[in-house]
């Protein structure tokens, strides 16, 4: 779902700065600048509902040689069949 935004130019924040704060406490604000999106603008309310609603990434990198021989053999199988599987 794409998000519509009231849109103001960076012209308008130095002569409208009122306005455009008043937009933003009612939502988010797109800033543009040579009619291209710079910025967005939140009400700190808005930016911590955001914040709050993505659980945080807890995967994690590792290369093979990192792992335990054991895992790391059943690994390489799995990745084998998978590319048998792919390629019948």
């Amino acid at each position: 779902m794409k998000e519509s935004f009231k849109a103001f130019s960076t012209t308008d924040l130095s002569r409208r700065s009122g306005d455009v704060v008043a937009a933003a406490l009612r939502g988010p604000v797109l800033l543009t600048q040579h009619k291209k999106a710079r910025l967005v603008v939140l009400s700190v309310e808005e930016y911590e509902h955001r914040s709050a609603r993505k659980a945080p990434d807890t995967r994690t990198v590792a290369k093979l040689s990192d792992m335990p021989d054991g895992l790391a053999d059943d690994f390489r199988e799995a990745a084998a069949a998978y590319m048998e599987g792919e390629e019948g």
